[in-house]
């Protein structure tokens, strides 16, 4: 990274002519940090004067204004002014406006936008978008990992006629894969579902479990099924048609028992049931009217195993990407080898979703699953397979799923962030989507690789969104925004859920920090995602801590959100959190706003 302007001309002579001047600034930027500035702060701030600590959107600037005061305190009247250096208010100007051309409008009174993930239910149910978009939500995240694309064009549908029928804009983005490092697939379970019912302090059923019977259509889909079912029961279509509300509908469970399921309300194609006792029900199970009319449940999910792993045990991590299977029993033997004079037992296998992955791992290289959740380290290698001795996980034991990301922080594992399946899904995001999430940005020639082929097929102007996963990315992001400055919409998303494990937990305040500045030094729009308000979304309570994080989330030009069955009252929290904090706080400024909390000062 050049470190002062002349040095960088040709650099800034490459970049998009709307970011001419954020290209010069963000270098001023960074050449001012390249010292310590504390000491000087200090003592610019005993005489009163500006400590630059809100420098970024404008570093010449401020440093102009400070020297002219210096000098008139010094009783000289000199005054210096750079002509192409960003003005206070144009550098707000400019970091607004981009803001505005990549995510679209923010509410007032808040200036920062909400991002919501879309569930896969989106692309059949259209309220669940149009009352995202009544509830605060400004874009929508389409994440391509998931899914496929004739369910992202349903979405995309659903999307732009709810935002024409609010008359609110509502911009998609829309994440490319990436580079898929994650565990491979595990074992199903059988076709089972459990319903149960609450219970008090003594056991006995307080709420009864719910259920909602719905018409075989010879798929696992959800289509036609109201979003929050907690279960979904496919049955005989004309069976189903029959029922009324207050029948009893009688069974035997996959245990044998005897059970009643009573009707409490039914519109001819779905019927809800409640069931007062746990009842385990499977694919084939036999069900009873009470005309004696007789269906079969339907083709139920397969239920979702997992390892369960805990501190000492070892992994083996595996190219073969066969389905891992489950130990029958605790007391199964396994194999064992010696590693520092002790013998350690294999626990398990899973595969690795990126054979390449494997072969940067040496003996001691940290290994992070599932978000941090998991943690191990190497301990053995071979090929195509290495052995991870779990270091961190909970006291009872971590589940560890298929599709569970995996982070290598200690390895340098150099892949394309656009790899062939990204590639191939460009023109759908090109035809559908407002911008695009490069996964995985690590180096200024990921972006140019996918700038470049956005031109080769019509999509030069599609907005561009960095998500910078990984202490390289991270350390390489002052030159991955120069790059992108040749496209002229750019946006940066700090995934800290990545980040948190690939620089370490304690480090994610600073590293969320100082991406924040060099992304505001540059005027480029930045998106807080990962976890925010994770537990509200998923439970309808959030927790003290998550209240604080949204708060400090609104100094960013956007706040994403994860689905979850909780999604519209979290946005609708958070659309209330970011209004209260606008009139307190903007980027690193505090905003004096006349206090009521003590309307009255005692004498």
């Amino acid at each position: 990274m050049r470190r002062n302007h002349a040095e960088a001309v040709e650099v800034i002579e490459r970049v998009h002519p709307t970011h001419r001047q954020s290209a010069g600034n963000l270098i001023d930027y960074l050449t001012l940090r390249h010292y310590d500035m504390r000491d000087i702060q200090e003592s610019l701030a005993e005489l009163g004067l500006s400590s630059l600590g809100r420098s970024e959107e404008h570093v010449i600037a401020t440093l102009e204004r400070v020297l002219d005061n210096l000098h008139l305190l010094a009783g000289h009247g000199e005054r210096r002014r750079t002509e192409s250096s960003v003005g206070y208010r144009q550098g707000r100007s400019i970091l607004e406006s981009n803001a505005l051309a990549l995510l679209g409008p923010a509410r007032p009174p808040r200036s920062t936008r909400i991002l919501v993930t879309m569930p896969s239910e989106a692309a059949d149910d259209y309220r669940i978008v149009a009352t995202l978009i009544a509830s605060g939500m400004d874009c929508a995240r389409i994440n391509c990992a998931h899914d496929d694309p004739d369910r992202w064009g349903r979405m995309v549908e659903n999307l732009r006629r709810a935002s024409a029928a609010a008359g609110q804009p509502c911009a998609v983005l829309m994440d490319l894969p990436g580079p898929k490092l994650r565990t491979g697939p595990i074992q199903p379970g059988p076709r089972v579902i459990r319903l149960r019912p609450a219970r008090d302090a003594w056991g006995r059923p307080r709420t009864p479990a719910t259920a909602l019977l719905v018409a075989d259509r010879g798929d696992e889909s959800t289509d036609g099924t109201p979003t929050g079912a907690p279960v979904r029961i496919p049955v005989d279509e004309t069976w189903l048609e029959g029922l009324l509300e207050g029948d009893r509908v009688r069974f035997s469970d996959t245990r044998g028992a005897s059970r009643t399921a009573l009707v409490t309300s039914t519109n001819g194609t779905s019927a809800w049931i409640e069931i007062g006792d746990t009842t385990y029900l499977a694919t084939g199970s036999r069900l009873s009217s009470p005309e004696g009319r007789v269906t079969f449940v339907g083709q139920l999910p397969e239920l979702e195993q997992a390892l369960v792993l805990r501190v000492g045990d070892v992994l083996t991590l595996t190219s073969d990407l066969s389905p891992a299977a489950l130990c029958e029993s605790a007391d199964e033997p396994s194999p064992s080898f010696e590693v520092a004079e002790r013998r350690i037992r294999l626990k398990a296998r899973i595969g690795c979703t990126l054979p390449e992955a494997l072969v940067v791992l040496a003996v001691g290289h940290r290994v992070f699953f599932d978000d941090g959740k998991i943690g191990g380290e190497v301990v053995g290698v071979r090929e195509g397979e290495v052995d991870i001795e779990i270091t961190a996980a909970a006291p009872t034991g971590s589940k560890l799923r298929a599709e569970k990301g995996i982070n290598l922080p200690d390895s340098e594992l150099n892949l394309p962030a656009l790899g062939p399946e990204d590639e191939q899904l460009l023109r759908f995001v090109v035809d559908h989507a407002d911008a695009v999430g490069l996964s995985f940005t690590q180096s200024p020639n990921d972006v140019t690789q996918l700038q470049n082929r956005l031109a080769e097929i019509g999509g030069a102007d599609l907005a561009i969104v960095l998500k910078i996963e990984t202490a390289r990315g991270f350390a390489a992001l002052p030159d991955i925004l120069l790059a992108a400055f040749a496209s002229e919409r750019v946006g940066v998303m700090v995934a800290r859920g990545d980040l948190a494990v690939e620089c370490g937990f304690e480090r994610l305040a600073e590293v969320q920090e100082e991406m924040l500045w060099v992304c505001e030094a540059a005027h480029v729009p930045v998106i807080w995602a990962t976890q925010v308000l994770d537990q509200m979304a998923r439970t309808g309570r959030p927790s003290r801590a998550e209240i604080s994080d949204a708060a400090m989330a609104g100094r960013s030009e956007c706040v994403m959100l994860n689905k979850g069955p909780f999604i519209t009252d979290t946005v609708s929290a958070l659309n209330d959190i970011l209004c209260r904090m606008s009139s307190h706080q903007r980027k690193k400024t505090t905003l004096l706003r006349r206090l009521t909390s003590w309307s009255h000062i005692p004498e």
